[in-house]
């Protein structure tokens, strides 16, 4: 089996996102591109993601397909949340709040539901004792 370049594989994604076409593998309307600013290096660093749009609220998944730990962009946002967001066409900036409480609760429900995969992300994640955030990137005025 062969290995995957997840960089490689990231750049391949953000190339064909920023041009407009097909983004090859992926459901275009359910991508979103983060810049967040790096915790250690204090650059840039953009990933794409999985976005879901809940009214007008953009929410993002931090599940690192359950991973023991946090993925690198949310460590970064942990540190500065202020983040810069391509998604449907636009660009913007925000503020990622991470959700809490009844919000969380319910908001992971009605994910879990829309992508039962995640449920598989939830038990891999719990096995390392970590809850899988959920982040609104809240659009600056």
């Amino acid at each position: 089996m062969t290995a995957v370049d997840i960089r490689e594989t990231n750049r391949r994604v953000i190339a064909q996102f920023r041009t407009g076409g097909e983004v090859e593998g992926m459901h275009r309307e359910r991508l979103a591109l983060l810049t967040t600013t790096g915790r250690t290096s204090g650059e840039p660093r953009t990933v794409p993601m999985m976005v879901h749009r809940a009214g007008d609220r953009w929410l993002v998944v931090a599940s690192n397909v359950g991973a023991s730990r946090h993925p690198d962009w949310y460590l970064n946002l942990e540190a500065d949340p202020r983040v810069r967001v391509e998604v449907d066409g636009r660009e913007f900036d925000a503020e990622a709040l991470p959700l809490l409480g009844a919000d969380y609760v319910r908001t992971w429900t009605a994910l879990e539901k829309e992508y039962p995969f995640l449920a598989d992300h939830q038990a891999k994640a719990r096995q390392a004792r970590r809850v899988i955030p959920i982040v609104e990137l809240s659009e600056e005025d």
